[in-house]
């Protein structure tokens, strides 16, 4: 099973990101928004984000183009019929996902795999909307995608052998260390990661400490690039919450569990860097 084109659905930072990390490795890509008008706004920021490694010099002026060339922004979600495999990025919401995958199984060639981006809900949920179970499985990047090193590549208890090796094969042609791991809520890293996240929320909503310490503290302590509240904006605390709140349903775990501190950050539409602010203020 050999991947020459690539349908990347989802017009954020996470799908735009992956769709250049792919068109830079070779691959043909079709990267898919809803709007016309999110589209343009895809393909302008791409061409900036090359255009800014070009002058870094980080890439030369024919890769560049040849990158360019390598990729297509679209609007119908039909133009994915050709890809050997497709990668949905959109909102991490189960209900969103499941319909996605059920419009992916019928537009989409037989034999293309359909692999979703999701850092916490159950593969296997959407494997089932699907006529093909063996060929979806998840393949995680991690954000900002051609900046971090590690995909997480998830078999679903339908899985197939085939199906996780081209998905690897894929994930290592785009220069990414890869890791295998079963289909559970978190997979490794946001398993690891989120009760950190969350006791750093509990310990700024009880007043052990201030944002700015609790921060500096893991970078000066862990010799952490980044504080947990700024990671948290990073992330975005919507995203956040919705991980917590898998992870909690999953193993019904205290540490799970979001913080209030967090809910209500999330309903004042402070949701971190994206909406302009979240533990921080940002410039929009």
């Amino acid at each position: 099973m050999e991947v020459k084109r690539v349908g990347i659905v989802g017009s954020g930072i996470m799908g735009a990101g992956v769709a250049e990390v792919a068109a830079k490795a070779g691959f043909e890509v079709v990267l898919r928004s809803r709007a016309q008008s999110s589209a343009d706004a895809l393909a302008a920021g791409l061409e900036k984000s090359l255009h800014r490694q070009v002058e870094k010099g980080k890439l030369d002026d024919a890769e560049r183009r040849a990158t360019l060339e390598r990729l297509r922004v679209v609007t119908d979600l039909g133009e994915l019929e050709a890809c050997d495999l497709v990668l949905e990025s959109v909102v991490e919401d189960l209900a969103t996902k499941q319909h996605l995958f059920t419009e992916l199984d019928r537009v989409c060639a037989d034999g293309a795999i359909l692999a979703t981006n999701t850092s916490t809900l159950p593969v296997v949920d959407l494997a089932m909307q699907t006529g093909r179970p063996d060929r979806v499985c998840g393949i995680h990047f991690f954000n900002p995608a051609p900046a971090m090193a590690l995909v997480e590549v998830v078999r679903a208890i339908t899985t197939s052998d085939e199906t996780v090796s081209a998905a690897r094969s894929f994930a290592e042609r785009c220069g990414k260390v890869v890791v295998d791991v079963r289909d559970q809520a978190g997979f490794i890293v946001n398993a690891l990661l989120f009760p950190y996240l969350n006791n750093a929320v509990k310990l700024l909503e009880g007043n052990v400490a201030t944002r700015d310490d609790i921060d500096a503290a893991m970078k000066g302590g862990c010799n952490f690039p980044m504080g947990p509240l700024e990671l948290l904006d990073l992330v975005g605390l919507d995203t956040s919450l919705a991980i917590l709140e898998a992870l909690y349903a999953e193993f019904h775990d205290p540490n799970y569990a979001p913080a209030p501190l967090l809910r209500r950050l999330v309903s004042a539409e402070r949701c971190g860097r994206k909406s302009g602010a979240g533990f921080y203020e940002y410039r929009r």
